[in-house]
C-alpha cells in the first residue's frame, strides 16, 4: 500500500518535538473505515472472521489514507450462529489483547475481543502514543486509558498541543468515548462493531461516558 502502515503516522504526533502528521478529520475517517472493515468481517461474511491482531501496524493505508486490515495470520473462523470460539492459547500483540483471552472467567473469547483491540488502537490514534508508557514521569500517566478517562470525565485539557476547531474537539471526544466503551473489561459491556459504527456516525451528545477502564 502506498502510504504503508498506520503506526508510521500516529506515534509521537502532536508532541512537542513533532507536528501532527494527520488531520483530525483524516484520523476520524481512518477509524471509521477500520470499524467498517471489522463490522464486515464480523457480520458481512457467511462465516464470521475474528482477526485477533488488530493494531496500527496491521492497518495499511492507500494513497487517499483509506485503511485496509491486513495480516490474518492469527485469525479464526466462527459460525455466524455462534459467538464464542475455542482457543488453546493467547493470540495477538501485547497491549491490544482483550483480558478474556488470558482470564477465561471474564467470559468467552469472541468478536468482542477484536472490539477491545480496536478501542486500544483508536486511543493510540488520538493520543499519538502507546497505550502503556513505561517512561512516563508520573505513575498516573503510565496507563493511557485511565489518564485520558480522568481528563475526559473532568472536561480538562487532553494535552493536545495544538489549536483545534470546535468540530475537531468533537471528533476527539467522540473517538475517546467510543474507544473507552470498546475496552471495557467485561466483553458483554463492549459494543458490537455495528454499534461502534452507529456511535461514530451519531452525535456526541447522544454518547454516554462509559465506566472507568480497569
Amino acid at each position: 500500500m502506498p502510504k504503508g502502515s498506520l503506526d508510521k503516522f500516529i506515534y509521537g504526533q502532536g508532541s512537542d518535538n513533532q507536528s501532527r502528521q494527520l488531520e483530525w478529520v483524516t484520523l476520524y475517517d481512518i477509524a471509521l473505515g477500520i470499524a467498517r472493515g471489522l463490522e464486515y468481517l464480523h457480520q458481512g461474511c457467511n462465516t464470521r472472521i475474528l482477526h485477533f491482531d488488530i493494531k496500527p501496524h496491521n492497518i495499511l493505508l492507500d494513497e487517499k489514507f483509506c485503511p485496509k486490515i491486513s495480516d490474518f495470520g492469527l485469525s479464526k473462523l466462527c459460525e455466524r450462529k455462534k459467538s464464542i470460539v475455542s482457543m488453546t492459547g493467547a493470540r495477538g500483540t501485547a497491549g491490544y489483547i482483550a483480558p478474556e483471552v488470558f482470564f477465561r472467567n471474564l467470559g468467552g473469547v469472541s468478536n468482542k475481543s477484536d472490539v477491545y483491540s480496536y478501542g486500544m488502537m483508536v486511543l493510540e490514534m488520538v493520543g499519538g502514543r502507546k497505550n502503556v508508557n513505561v517512561e512516563a514521569s508520573r505513575t498516573s500517566e503510565i496507563y493511557f486509558p485511565s489518564w485520558i478517562y480522568k481528563h475526559l470525565d473532568q472536561s480538562t485539557n487532553l494535552n493536545i498541543n495544538e489549536e483545534i476547531t470546535e468540530e475537531e474537539a468533537e471528533i476527539i471526544r467522540k473517538l475517546i468515548a467510543v474507544s473507552l466503551w470498546c475496552i471495557q473489561t467485561n466483553p458483554l459491556d463492549r459494543p458490537s462493531m455495528t454499534r461502534v459504527l452507529e456511535m461514530l456516525q451519531g452525535s456526541l451528545q447522544s454518547l454516554e461516558l462509559p465506566p472507568r477502564p480497569t
